[in-house]
């Protein structure tokens, strides 16, 4: 039989074009299913973010009226907040702690004593007779 000359080679041609039309819609079924895993796995997702979205929106919400209620007493803790930070800035403000360690060691000692002696003199005071050497004079009540 007679050859056409480069008939052979369009056959090929046309059968391996066939040969992957076939193996492709061969896998056709299985990139379908791959695709509508996909879009299922973005639609969850799409609804995950949805949910998120409804939740920021209502935090933001709260957070806007929590804003609001504080705004103003904030302003109008203000002045006495930079009142307090320039007292606290000041240097003196640093010797504290030593002053108050100084009165309580010089100071307390000397209250001390002085709340000592006014029991011992509001013992004595109970004895008959110790008022006048104490130097105490009875209040008469008044005349009418």
């Amino acid at each position: 039989m007679a050859k056409i000359p480069g008939l052979d080679s369009v056959v090929n041609g046309v059968l391996s074009m066939m040969q992957a039309q076939t193996e492709a819609l061969a896998a056709l079924p299985g990139a379908v299913q791959s695709l509508s895993a996909a879009v299922k796995n973005l639609a969850d997702a799409t609804a995950g973010a949805k949910e998120t979205v409804q939740t920021m929106n209502r935090l933001a919400h709260r957070i806007e009226g929590i804003v609001e209620e504080l705004e103003e007493p904030l302003k109008a803790l203000a002045p006495g907040m930079e009142r307090m930070a320039r007292v606290l800035d000041d240097p003196v403000v640093s010797t504290l702690p030593d002053a108050l360690t100084q009165v309580r060691r010089d100071l307390l000692p000397v209250l001390r004593t002085i709340a000592d002696t006014n029991e011992r003199l509001a013992s004595l005071a109970s004895i008959p007779g110790a008022s006048a050497l104490l130097g105490r004079r009875r209040v008469s009540p008044p005349e009418p």
